[in-house]
């Protein structure tokens, strides 16, 4: 996979995701499922937009006990999502045992990527709220380096450290990057927020895209717009 735009199908039913996918016609863009539709849904929903013939990164964030997480990971492996997640916080041991759990009797497996810190999440708040006193860039770094140790493909980071993460990481470990806003759009709760066409010069793979495609007046130029900033 290269480099591509993730829309943020963050909508409360599946009649409301397949009404906004039904406005891009032959296009099947890459779309990511969060907690609320899924939890609104279950997999069938899953099933029915991969069924459509779109490329799905399944954000359900998980972070337990390694054999917690593994038993999950297995039951996520069988909707044949493309990209899956967790978080880093959960330990390197949780990261091994999520990559168990995912990978298929055949071998194959979904792409795993970890969550370094959230792109709601700044300096104070990581220090007043998760007693973290380092910098966030070295946070960062630290859960990338342990996520890649681990045996991962990536992390879901700022795009403002998708850089640093390949200079520390090496460049073919993925860096998905949400915090992405157009020059002229409201930035919402993210903190740590750039352009589609800045985040492609400093290095990010994936971004991904919710409330300025999604919300827009018409949001398959908003998408094509985006295509445009971040992969032309």
């Amino acid at each position: 996979m290269g480099k591509d735009v993730i829309v943020a199908c963050d909508f409360k039913s599946a009649e409301e995701t397949f009404a906004f996918l039904d406005r891009f016609c032959d296009r099947k863009p890459f779309v990511k499922i969060g907690m609320e539709l899924f939890y609104a849904e279950g997999p069938a929903i899953v099933r029915a937009i991969k069924a459509r013939g779109h490329k799905v990164f399944l954000d359900l964030k998980l972070h337990d006990i390694p054999h917690t997480v593994k038993q999950a990971m297995a039951v996520l492996s069988r909707l044949d999502v493309d990209i899956v997640n967790l978080h880093a916080a959960g330990t390197g041991a949780m990261m091994r045992a999520a990559i168990e759990g995912l990978t298929r009797d055949d071998g194959t497996r979904p792409l795993l990527i970890a969550v370094t810190q959230l792109t709601s999440t700044d300096q104070r708040a990581m220090e007043d709220d998760l007693m973290i006193h380092a910098p966030i860039d070295e946070v960062v770094m630290h859960y990338a380096l342990t996520a890649k140790n681990a045996g991962l493909d990536g992390v879901v980071c700022s795009p403002r450290e998708a850089g640093a993460v390949h200079a520390c990481c090496g460049e073919r470990f993925l860096t998905v990057t949400p915090g992405v806003r157009f020059s002229n759009g409201d930035v919402g709760d993210q903190r740590r927020v750039m352009t589609p066409m800045e985040a492609r010069r400093i290095g990010s793979d994936y971004i991904v895209v919710g409330r300025p495609i999604t919300a827009a007046p018409d949001p398959v130029a908003a998408y094509e717009r985006c295509v445009r900033e971040f992969v032309s």
